[in-house]
């Protein structure tokens, strides 16, 4: 018999044959939550993949696959029905991904003696260069929600903040309002691994922000549950990732931008403003929180495109 501990739980398993894919699956978010610190975003996406690709493998109701008896003959086998399901590449090395952290995890934990993943590649993915706003188009997307309002107001002040953070809406929606700090013109996030790190906020978005804290002092009735949430709802609830989204889908709407825009634009647009400015590259990792530089260099092929086309315009022998 074997013990295993997950998060100061023990849990007893007899071999890996009377463990069910929902003790793998339990074992494995518990692992992402308290060794990996993922946000529950990511894992949420990470134990979807793993319930796909464990359900592959189980032959009716009731049926659970053993990790340990699964081969690289089978695993190409569920990659190969991603391919002909017409997943897209950035999809199944995302898939690919989890599988390869979940036998990581067992490995770790002893629950296997091999890793079927170890000889099958990472397809490569050709990167693509982000879309951005220009700053005429930004002036406009910020400038779009009007009036004086709560929502107006509280909208103006979520637009601005994404544009002079570089957040992602998922950091945004976890801000809570102890995490401004109007005087010293920061604001606290905790990032992809919940890695802290506090970014300086411009004086328009600062003005923004005590705009809409004031509004919010007066909501009827904030959720008792989770009162420091900084930017909520009518009903004084904690906005979330896909009602953030949803806004901004709205203000890019109205003002008619392309339609490759998306709420992460701003982010796109906050790392290659900063670029063509003459910011640091290591800078703009830390300020947007990547860990590794690789990830921030693709918006350096965005200001060199533009660096192109300004010269091809403006230069007399072109």
């Amino acid at each position: 018999m074997e013990e295993n501990i997950v998060n100061g739980d023990a849990i007893t398993i007899t071999g890996t044959s009377t463990t069910t894919a929902n003790n793998f699956e339990e074992i494995f978010v518990n692992y992402l939550q308290y060794e990996r610190n993922m946000s529950p975003e990511t894992i949420r996406a990470y134990e979807k993949d793993l319930h796909q690709f464990l359900r592959f493998f189980s032959k009716g109701e009731g049926d659970h696959v053993q990790p340990a008896e699964l081969s690289a003959l089978q695993v190409r086998e569920y990659l190969q029905h991603l391919k002909d399901k017409n997943y897209q590449k950035t999809t199944v090395v995302r898939k690919l991904a989890t599988i390869r952290s979940f036998y990581k995890c067992l490995l770790r934990k002893g629950l296997v003696t091999t890793n079927p993943l170890a000889d099958i590649p990472t397809p490569k993915v050709d990167k693509k260069v982000p879309h951005f706003l220009g700053t005429e188009e930004v002036e406009k997307l910020l400038n779009a929600p009007q009036g004086n309002g709560f929502q107006s107001v509280r909208d103006r002040a979520i637009l601005e903040t994404l544009y002079s953070t570089g957040l992602r809406v998922s950091e945004l929606t976890a801000l809570n309002v102890p995490d401004v700090d109007l005087t010293g013109e920061t604001v606290k996030t905790k990032g992809k691994g919940r890695r802290e790190r506090v970014m300086p906020v411009g004086s328009f978005a600062l003005q923004a922000i005590k705009a809409y804290i004031e509004q919010r002092a007066h909501v009827p009735q904030i959720n008792e549950k989770d009162p420091e949430a900084l930017f909520l709802n009518r009903f004084g609830d904690r906005l979330s990732s896909r009602s953030i989204r949803k806004i901004i889908d709205k203000y890019i709407k109205v003002t008619g931008l392309s339609e490759k825009t998306s709420p992460h634009t701003l982010r796109h647009s906050f790392a290659t403003h900063l670029l063509s400015r003459g910011a640091n590259l290591r800078m703009v990792q830390e300020l947007l929180g990547h860990k590794h530089l690789s990830t921030t260099q693709i918006y350096t092929h965005v200001t060199s495109d533009a660096v192109k086309e300004q010269y091809q315009e403006a230069h007399p022998r072109q």
